[in-house]
């Protein structure tokens, strides 16, 4: 693809957290800039880790893991009725994989729903299995397919309108899944994100006292948190992903593409000498890549090609036009 890399692409204004930030007043950060995920940082601009909307689903699930306390805040919490998002992009099985992919990206939204003429829900359609479309046409010159081939049909990720929301924070830790699809006899009525559960939750947790306790005491009992310094216990670095996935400037798009595909990362953190320098999404990536595959033909064509991945007779560009076979 004359070969591009992180450094082409790469997000350099960032919102970033110390790792002694408050957990709950980091959660809040998250949602003020909705956003999904923030870097850790030390003062020389060291990256320590990540704080993302999954590590605050832990923070919430230790919120509420005495018994007494997820009857206290559960009985004021909502059902997935009253938080559900109803108004919901949705893609049909039988649409070009391309073209849904063109949605996703016009959307900015990181995945979508697919339903049949009478909205039975069939699966989802993500930014990672966008990815495995992408990559596929560009580097192994898969033919075109439909939305049917290449969606997610995984059932956990769906739930029906009466699951509280202590029962979808738990779902959203055991599990990869960004978003819950709701159901009433097998049709879909709405959608849920993990930004949505955060949004019903803070502030029944907020109005307590105890809910510290209960954190105090998770941390206490469970593996990864166990021995927990007392003065860390609130603190971001506890709940943060200690060992992010991160790359180089001079990363290749094939390269970040491959870690997207095979591990659950939204973000990649673009460090230099082990300081942060930028970020890139999955959703960075697929735009590049999009645009790179759906741009017009050069008027002087010539061979594009990965390079060091395959000799230039073997490109499957010619300019900047992807040729999918039929």
């Amino acid at each position: 693809m004359n070969n591009r890399y992180a450094k082409d692409i790469l997000v350099t204004k960032l919102v970033t957290l110390p790792p002694h930030a408050d957990v709950f007043e980091a959660i809040e950060l998250l949602l003020k800039h909705h956003i999904t995920g923030a870097p850790v940082i030390d003062v020389t601009g060291k990256l320590l880790g990540v704080f993302s909307d999954k590590s605050c689903m832990t923070v919430l699930a230790a919120a509420l893991s005495k018994g007494g306390q997820r009857d206290q805040i559960g009985d004021t919490l909502p059902k997935a009725k009253d938080i559900m998002v109803t108004r919901v992009m949705t893609i049909t099985p039988g649409m070009d994989a391309f073209e849904a992919i063109g949605r996703l990206l016009k959307k900015r939204v990181s995945g979508a729903p697919v339903i049949d003429a009478e909205r039975k829900f069939m699966g989802v359609f993500s930014e990672r299995y966008a990815m495995r479309v992408l990559v596929g046409a560009a580097y192994d010159r898969l033919p075109a397919m439909d939305v049917s081939q290449c969606m997610n049909t995984d059932s956990r990720r769906t739930i029906f309108e009466d699951v509280d929301v202590p029962r979808m924070i738990q779902m959203f830790v055991d599990d990869y899944f960004r978003r819950l699809c709701v159901l009433r006899n097998d049709k879909l009525v709405g959608q849920i994100s993990r930004r949505d559960v955060l949004c019903a939750a803070r502030k029944p947790m907020l109005l307590t006292d105890s809910w510290r306790d209960s954190v105090r005491d998770y941390e206490n009992s469970h593996e990864d948190y166990r021995n927990t310094p007392a003065k860390e216990v609130f603190m971001v670095s506890t709940f943060m992903n200690k060992n992010p996935q991160t790359i180089t400037e001079d990363t290749d798009f094939l390269s970040m593409a491959q870690i997207f595909l095979n591990t659950n990362n939204r973000r990649l953190p673009v460090v230099r000498d082990g300081k942060l320098i930028g970020q890139i999404s999955r959703c960075d990536l697929l735009h590049a890549v999009y645009e790179l595959i759906t741009a017009p033909p050069d008027p002087k064509p010539t061979m594009l090609y990965v390079s060091g991945l395959m000799e230039s007779s073997d490109a499957p560009f010619e300019g900047t036009k992807l040729h999918r076979r039929k």
